[in-house]
């Protein structure tokens, strides 16, 4: 169940929004150019599959959106946990990468979840939108938007990545610390687990 709560970016003390209905959430961020949508997951992928199989799963999705946007450059990323040392440090040196705040001035950052979840946050005018998302889920993050990711304590996720830019991922951080403001991954995901009860 994806989950979109706004705040004023001021704090989260006043919630402005909070929803779980896909419809909803696709409304609230379309002022921003920020698209939503979902798409049908394919449940004969393996547990943990090569990018390779992945790609080939969603082949038609990708393809029809890489000729409409034209994207220059598309791949296959995600975390699992893991029972060695190497995978914590290299999942807390990641989850740090993105959770400052930052832009994007090439590219816009499109994003469909695979497999397990990962929390988008964006600072558009005077709020933060947290957008929770889940296996099934795409969005989509202008060039220019502010924003910042959060993949939780212990990552889980498969993510098939869009590019016009073949450069791929380049991040312009903002040096605010905004994102130390709002509740966490974690914390999102107890709340959503709350809402379902």
């Amino acid at each position: 169940m994806t989950l979109l709560i706004t705040w004023s970016d001021a704090g989260p003390d006043t919630v402005v929004r909070r929803t779980t209905e896909p419809d909803e959430i696709a409304a609230a961020l379309a002022p921003a150019g920020v698209r939503y949508e979902q798409w049908a997951l394919r449940d004969d992928l393996p547990e943990d599959p090569d990018p390779a199989t992945v790609l080939n799963a969603y082949r038609h999705e990708v393809d029809a959106l890489a000729a409409a946007e034209e994207f220059a450059t598309i791949d296959v990323v995600g975390l699992r946990p893991r029972k060695d040392l190497g995978w914590r440090l290299t999942a807390k040196a990641e989850r740090k990468k993105f959770l400052s705040e930052h832009t994007h001035d090439d590219d816009d950052e499109v994003r469909f979840f695979v497999a397990g979840a990962g929390a988008f946050y964006l600072h558009v005018g005077s709020e933060v939108h947290a957008v929770l998302c889940e296996a099934g889920d795409l969005l989509g993050v202008p060039r220019g938007t502010k924003h910042w990711f959060d993949m939780g304590a212990a990552p889980s996720y498969t993510v098939i990545r869009f590019f016009h830019d073949e450069d791929g991922w380049v991040g312009n951080f903002t040096g605010s610390d905004i994102a130390l403001k709002f509740p966490d991954f974690d914390a999102l995901v107890a709340e959503r687990m709350t809402m379902a009860q």
